[in-house]
């Protein structure tokens, strides 16, 4: 099988998208899906292109045992829709924003983060002006999503 493509969307690529994204590729290394799934992220707006995730939430996903902090930031391109088999909104503004801009033929890949999870709240709250503890819940529900999206990504790769 080719590769199966994840991206994940938030708002300027360096809380929630990376935090994902992240997690999702330790993960796959630990299920040993790493050969099989390539992850990526990006922002809906091109605030922080070219910085790396947030410290805060490099420092306390790094208390978890995940290190993303090779990641920088970019904003979403016409070309992602086309490249990426599943894109995940980390937000319903977010999903808006692209679904909005996303060529009709590919709305099919666009989903919520957390459609995935049995999770009742189906958005990943931004931490960016809030303390640790707001990336420290924020971590706690990307954590639980991530766990049933790599449920989901082994039935796909099954079927």
């Amino acid at each position: 099988m080719t590769e199966y493509k994840v991206l994940f969307v938030c708002t300027g690529n360096i809380c929630r998208s990376p935090s994902a994204d992240g997690i999702l590729r330790q993960k796959l290394v630990e299920q040993q899906l790493d050969h099989l799934i390539l992850t990526d992220s990006v922002g809906t707006h091109s605030y922080h292109v070219g910085e790396p995730p947030t410290p805060t939430g490099l420092s306390l996903a790094a208390k978890r045992g995940y290190d993303y902090s090779d990641l920088r930031a970019r904003q979403v391109q016409q070309s992602d829709f086309v490249d990426f088999d599943l894109i995940l909104a980390m937000d319903y503004g977010h999903l808006d924003i692209i679904r909005n801009n996303c060529p009709e033929q590919y709305l099919h890949k666009i989903a919520m983060f957390l459609d995935f999870s049995e999770q009742s709240n189906k958005e990943v709250n931004d931490p960016y002006y809030g303390g640790p503890s707001d990336y420290d819940a924020m971590l706690d529900v990307i954590e639980i999503g991530v766990t049933d999206l790599v449920t989901h990504l082994k039935q796909v790769l099954h079927e």
